[in-house]
């Protein structure tokens, strides 16, 4: 095997001989193994745009099936600016990453009250909505409404690092300013063509010039790939190492209004922070040197102004977000006495097992909500 040398530190201009070679070669490649998805079939702008947000940090074979649903359930803008956040958020549920829903809400109803309930045709418009950055609106842009604008995710920048051996970190700002206009400069002028070709370029980087493993035999940039070239494939893009996250202990209640375990307390989080506007089990994290059960017993007592008898320990559910780690430490818990308020939530709903279905939830907490449906047995008597 040939050794590695070393990358770039500055971009070598491409000449336009070059620049045509790569557009014409990478749009065939597309049309011989580019895959048929939905939002591929389409040139509606509410359509494209609900797709873009979706496969943001999310895999294409599981947005399909909620891109169906969703618009379905909101076949335009105006009916999915008018629903409610909560029925938005459950068409979400299972998706993860819920803030790209709340603000495909609020963008919804910022187009309904500002462009007439009709999807702006403006760029400026187009990158000002909520959650929408540059290279969204760019795709957005390109796909929907024939605009040609260069595109930048991460399968992108990945591609990009890879063909001109660029060794900067890809999630920091100074390559992006490389970046971009090497996106730019690839881009055909044709509407059409640049369609073709920003789709063929996401293609590229999700099936062939993957992190791991890129599959090189196949790449239709190989002849012009400089890393590949110096054989810096599996060592490229450069990224930022991450630092070890976080791990926190959450005690969390299954909390029953009686004893015959009918209805259990659910608690709808905050609007603003991680996993705003969902319903959740209540409970929160254990402080140093404290029990499990103690835990749980504060945390209700403090969130919701209650005393609470805590019973036997129904599971343990390990769950990992972006930034920490966490693990839900389940009990079987019984109302004793108090107001329930809700101090450190939105609101309270005392709730049937069965009626859980309308609320969304965090995944986690879905699990929680499967494990009690399946195994009735775990609706256990207080030790």
């Amino acid at each position: 095997m040939k050794s590695p040398s070393p990358p770039n530190k500055t971009l070598t201009p491409l000449s336009a001989k070059v620049v045509q070679s790569l557009r014409q070669s990478l749009i065939a490649w597309f049309k011989a193994n580019g895959r048929s998805l939905p939002w591929r079939e389409t040139r509606q702008p509410y359509a494209v745009w609900l797709s873009e947000i979706m496969l943001q940090q999310t895999q294409v074979n599981t947005v399909v099936d909620y891109y169906h649903r969703f618009l379905a359930r909101f076949p335009s803008i105006v009916s999915l600016a008018d629903a409610p956040q909560a029925d938005v958020l459950k068409q979400w549920e299972g998706l993860g990453y819920y803030s790209r829903a709340r603000n495909l809400h609020k963008a919804a109803q910022l187009i309904r009250d500002r462009h007439h309930g009709v999807f702006p045709t403006q760029f400026d418009d187009i990158v000002a909505l909520p959650g929408i950055g540059q290279s969204t609106a760019g795709a957005i842009a390109t796909f929907a409404l024939m605009q040609p604008r260069p595109i930048l995710d991460g399968n992108v920048k990945r591609v990009l690092a890879r063909l001109m051996a660029i060794d900067a970190p890809i999630q920091e700002a100074t390559t992006a300013k490389i970046m971009w206009p090497l996106s730019a400069r690839l881009l055909p002028d044709d509407p059409e063509a640049a369609w073709q070709f920003n789709q063929a370029l996401m293609e590229l980087g999700a099936t062939c010039c993957t992190l791991k493993n890129p599959d090189c035999s196949r790449c239709p940039w190989q002849k012009t790939c400089q890393a590949y070239a110096r054989n810096l494939q599996g060592e490229l893009p450069v990224s930022v190492k991450r630092k070890p996250v976080p791990h926190h202990d959450i005690g969390v209640a299954v909390l029953w209004k009686d004893e015959t375990r009918q209805q259990c307390l659910i608690a709808l989080r905050p609007q603003d922070g991680l996993l705003g506007g969902l319903w959740e089990f209540p409970g929160g994290k254990r402080e140093a040197d404290e029990t499990l059960p103690a835990c749980v017993a504060r945390e209700i007592m403090e969130e919701i102004g209650i005393e609470i008898a805590v019973g036997a320990k129904l599971t343990e559910i390990k769950h990992a977000y972006t930034h920490f780690k966490v693990t839900l430490h389940v009990y079987d818990c019984l109302y004793v006495s108090g107001i329930p308020q809700p101090k450190a939530s939105q609101a309270l709903q005392w709730v049937t097992l069965d009626e859980m279905s309308a609320y969304a939830f965090p995944k986690a907490n879905n699990r929680i909500i499967d494990l009690l449906k399946s195994n009735p047995a775990m609706q256990l008597t207080l030790c």
